[in-house]
């Protein structure tokens, strides 16, 4: 007679391999685990990118000015690349101010605090232009001393600074009180145009005027350049491997687990 084979609930899950279950869990977990190491991996790669940016910038801005980049160089240049290099020219001052308002909470001179970088048109011996800040003037200045302030240094001059390079608006930037010349982005190109500077003659970044520009009366205040880069790279990283982390606890946990409940139905089983 033959031998009847009854199935159970008991007898189909002794038949179903825990590995087996744990086959496509563990497929995931492998393929998110990859993932999550790269963007730890790649976040390191930018750090060391964003420390050797700020060691280039604190090297460029204690070397000896380079004469700044001509029309003939604009094409090619990377403003990224050249932002904060220390650069020369020579020529003189045009007529009108832009107000570029700032915030200064860590000044190098005398003045502080909220207030605005005044730019002005300067036309270089070669004759192409660029916007120069000529440096800090506090936002509570008198209407006399500010319209004196106003009024760049004559005749020609060689001066020394910082190159940088344009920002433009986004969307929470406050617009442009265009009446009183006050911007809230350091947009040099549209000062220049409201100014009347042609576009064809503008470099395509500004100069913040060195210290020892600033005149014998302290305003503008030169030399104010900000350095500031913003570098949470680290932290992102560590959060990707910690992440990684923690999934490798859970997969581990939820196996040892399915292992175990495994071992147990086999024992009661027997």
């Amino acid at each position: 007679m033959p031998r009847r084979v009854v199935l159970t609930s008991k007898t189909a899950a002794g038949n179903s391999s825990p590995f087996r279950k744990l086959l496509w869990p563990f497929i995931a977990a492998v393929c998110a685990l990859a993932v999550l190491l790269k963007l730890g991996f790649w976040q390191v790669d930018r750090l060391a990118w964003k420390e050797a940016l700020i060691a280039k910038v604190a090297e460029d801005l204690q070397m000896d000015p380079v004469p700044a980049p001509g029309p003939d160089q604009w094409p090619a240049m990377d403003l990224d690349e050249a932002d904060y290099r220390h650069v020369m020219t020579g020529g003189h001052f045009l007529d009108g101010a832009a107000q570029y308002y700032i915030a200064l909470s860590q000044a190098k001179g005398k003045y502080s605090g909220p207030g605005y970088f005044i730019y002005s048109p300067f036309e270089t011996g070669e004759g192409w232009l660029v916007m120069v800040n000529r440096g800090f003037i506090p936002q509570d200045l008198p209407p006399d001393i500010k319209k004196e302030v106003f009024t760049p240094p004559p005749g020609t001059v060689r001066i020394e600074g910082v190159l940088r390079r344009s920002e433009k608006p986004n969307w929470a930037t406050p617009e442009t009180d265009v009446k009183n010349r006050i911007w809230f982005a350091r947009d040099t190109e549209d000062m220049a145009s409201i100014l009347g500077v042609p576009d064809e003659k503008l470099a395509p970044y500004s100069i913040d005027l060195d210290a020892r520009y600033t005149p014998a009366s302290g305003l503008p205040q030169a030399g104010e350049t900000i350095v500031k880069f913003k570098n949470d790279h680290l932290g992102y990283a560590l959060t990707w491997f910690g992440l990684a982390a923690t999934l490798v606890g859970v997969f581990l946990t939820y196996a040892v687990s399915l292992l175990r409940r495994a071992r147990a139905e086999k024992n009661g089983g027997a």
